[in-house]
This record gives structure tokens, sequence and C-alpha cells, in this order.
């Protein structure tokens, strides 16, 4: 596991490009079989990807947990971003196919990824936090996520978001995720941007060219930085940083917050013409 360090804004203002990255980005998602997962000290959240190919892989506890088991005292978020799979939660097997989702409450011991063809892997992405409680594990596949529609053409940011793990859809301890489409000809996301005091949240962008990329914004609104990042990438987002970007193409990418609330409207938002 990975293990990632919180960083203050009036350090982060100094770092060079590869700092930034070093601190921030997380560039290996997807590997066949075998599970990559990126610890965050920025409210504890873990995020990772899984890839089964020729056989199924499993959702240990790394030691950096000291845990009997993975969700012993976290809960799971999970989308699919690939071709068709199961997830097997204590015997119980789940289909989940291209851009649906699961939660999986505390308490779970075995969490078993497999993709139905290893022709057209599924691509398991993976958000966890610490839980207080167990709530009961729910699929959510597209047409049950909470959607909502924004942006205008004029601004290229025309977008719809599924809220796929939120108080409108299910029950959580303190985990939120969900997934943002843009348009054909849209390149903008979350602009005017905000930043989260009381929560943080992780990026992973996905459904691009792989000649294109996405220019990622953080930083505080007076002092902006960027990252370019490449399709299946993602990128930690501490609560004081704004997150937006413009891509070079339109793409889709998951959001996964946790922290202080769970609302979805409280943010801090910036006002355009004062951003630096």
């Amino acid at each position: 596991m990975d293990v990632r360090y919180a960083s203050s804004p009036s350090d982060a203002r100094y770092y060079t490009t590869q700092k930034l990255r070093e601190e921030f980005l997380i560039e290996n998602l997807f590997e066949k079989d075998h599970l990559n997962l990126t610890y965050s000290h920025i409210d504890r959240i873990i995020a990772g990807g899984v890839m089964p190919c020729g056989k199924s892989v499993k959702l240990e506890a790394a030691d950096e947990l000291r845990a009997e088991y993975f969700l012993e005292r976290r809960e799971l978020g999970i989308i699919n971003i690939g071709g068709s799979g199961t997830v097997t939660l204590d015997g119980t097997e789940y289909k989940v196919s291209n851009k649906c989702g699961l939660y999986v409450g505390r308490g779970t011991k075995e969490v078993v990824f497999a993709s139905d063809s290893p022709s057209d892997m599924a691509k398991f992405y993976l958000n966890s936090a610490p839980a207080h409680t167990t709530y009961p594990t729910v699929f959510i596949d597209r047409d049950k996520a909470n959607k909502r529609s924004l942006g205008t053409q004029e601004a290229g940011n025309v977008r719809t978001i599924y809220q796929f793990i939120h108080p409108a859809v299910l029950q959580t301890c303190q985990l939120s995720m969900g997934m943002t489409a843009l348009e054909s000809g849209n390149m903008w996301n979350s602009m005017p941007c905000h930043t989260h005091e009381r929560r943080m949240e992780v990026y992973l962008y996905f459904d691009l060219p792989d000649d294109a990329v996405v220019f990622h914004f953080m930083g505080q609104p007076t002092e902006t930085r960027h990252i370019v990042m490449k399709n299946e990438q993602a990128v930690i987002s501490p609560s004081w940083s704004i997150h937006t970007g413009v891509g070079t193409h339109n793409y889709t990418f998951i959001w996964g917050m946790v922290g202080e609330n769970q609302d979805f409207d409280d943010m801090d938002n910036c006002v355009t013409t004062e951003l630096k």
C-alpha cells in the first residue's frame, strides 16, 4: 500500500511539478491480477484499483491497517469502469457491469473481484473510509443513482452527475461517491470551482483517448497549481484545495468524498475572476 501524508497549503505553494505529482497524483491504478491501493492521511481515505484477468483477486488488509481484514473498521465503495465482472462478498456474488456501483458495509470479511472475460477485463475502482458502524451492502446501477444535469454549452461544461453513494440513495458512515460524465464538445468540470473545508475529495479521470490529457487544477484559490493527467489516473484533493479540470477531449470522472459531512452542496464557492 502506497502511503501519502497530509500537506500544508503553505508548503504546497512551493512544490515543483514533480513534487506535486508525488504528493497528489495516483498514476498506476489498474494492473492485471493486481490490487493497487493508496492510503492518504487526509481523512484516511484509501483509493485503489483492481483489474482481474486470469484469476480472482482478493481484497487483503495491508499491514498499515493493523486489521484482521480490510473492512474490519472500514466501509467501501466500488464503481466498475471496465468490462463486466463480479464482486463476491462473504460468499454472495454481485454482478457489476460497466459504470455500475456497489457499497459494502463495515464488517464484510471477504471481498473477491473477478472479470467475466479475460479479453474484456473489469476495472474496479475503490474508495474506502473509516466507519463507526455497519450499514447494509447495496448494489447501484446508473438507473438507481441520483441524477443531476448541470452546465451550459456556452461554458463548455454540460455534464450529468450520477450520485451512487449518497444520502439520497443509501446510508453510509461518511463515504460519498459518484460519477460525472461530460457531453461531447464539453471539457470543463466544476467551474466555477470551490473548496470543501469540511471534507476532502479524490478524482479519477477516465474515458479519455490515449492522446488526450486533463489539466487538473488544485491549490488555494489565490495560489493555483495544475497537474497534467492521463486516462485512468486519480488525484487527491485536500480540503483547502480547489479541484477542477479541463481536458483536451470530453471525459468522465469519478469523485469520492470523506470527511465531516455528506451534504453534496456544502462547499465554499470561488469567484472565477478572483482566481490566481
